[in-house]
């Protein structure tokens, strides 16, 4: 079964004055010149995208949107239509989002956080910025606690910041563990801290257990080394700095250098550590 909005591994059947025809063995598909590699043989495998051009074919891509159907992205609007909206996702035909699937109608310019569908009438790819009825919290999720998921930045709010978790699920991100800025729509990883009864997720910026702090350890001793043997960073250093500096909280730094301490492996002063 070929998906549209998502990457296909195709054969390469045959080649025609248009590009080259990939398939399946039941539905063929053209591959236009200007994406053929420059090496390939027909019997070959391929991983391309298909979507549905402005004529409504099926048609290959070896270009990489940023992202998929059932994906969420942060995407730019490049142009508007008295229909809606058009955004910019990397191929050459935008994507997308009719005025019925905006919250606030979307501005020229500005970039919104979005997920990409396959519209059931038309089997064309858009994209809704009505994103509360794809995040699917429930008691039966797939992730658990201890699990290193995907995460994309959301919103900010009292508590700190919303993200959205393998582009399925609601987590939080709680401020008293945040140590650098997050734009929306940034990616990156997280682990999941706790899963609650309402079956949304406590997540956080730092790995779990002791993996962590052997890291840390040798990091901190590499960094000592390469100052002579000192670092101006201790209990009463700052979180901002500490996490600035070693990218882990201070709560995983005063474990860490407690622990070098109690090793014999340095010496914690009133202006920093030093190496014993």
């Amino acid at each position: 079964m070929i998906q549209i909005g998502r990457f296909n591994n195709l054969t390469i059947n045959r080649l025609s004055p248009h590009g080259l025809y990939v398939g399946n063995g039941t539905i063929e598909i053209l591959l236009p010149n200007k994406y053929i590699p420059s090496d390939y043989e027909l019997g070959d495998h391929i991983e391309v995208f298909v979507f549905k051009d402005s004529e409504d074919r099926l048609t290959a891509t070896t270009l990489a949107p940023y992202a998929q159907v059932g994906e969420f992205a942060f995407l730019a609007v490049r142009d508007l239509n008295s229909s809606g909206a058009f955004l910019d996702w990397g191929l050459e035909k935008d994507l997308f989002v009719p005025f019925k699937e905006q919250n606030d109608r979307m501005v020229k310019g500005k970039a919104y956080i979005v997920r990409l569908y396959l519209d059931n009438v038309t089997e064309r790819i858009v994209a809704t910025s009505k994103i509360n009825k794809f995040t699917e919290n429930h008691l039966d999720i797939d992730v658990n606690e201890g699990d290193t998921v995907e995460i994309m930045i959301y919103k900010y709010t009292d508590l700190g910041v919303k993200v959205i978790v393998n582009h399925k699920y609601w987590g939080q991100l709680y401020q008293n563990e945040i140590f650098k800025n997050l734009r929306i729509g940034e990616k990156m990883t997280a682990q999941v801290k706790k899963v609650r009864e309402d079956g949304k997720l406590d997540l956080s910026l730092q790995q779990n257990g002791m993996a962590i702090v052997s890291e840390i350890q040798t990091l901190i001793m590499d960094k000592l080394t390469e100052n002579d043997g000192f670092l101006p960073y201790n209990d009463d250093s700052s979180p901002e700095d500490i996490y600035r500096y070693f990218n882990v909280s201070k709560k995983v730094f005063k474990k860490t250098i407690g622990t070098l301490f109690k090793e014999k492996k340095i010496i914690i002063a009133d202006s920093g550590i030093r190496l014993a």
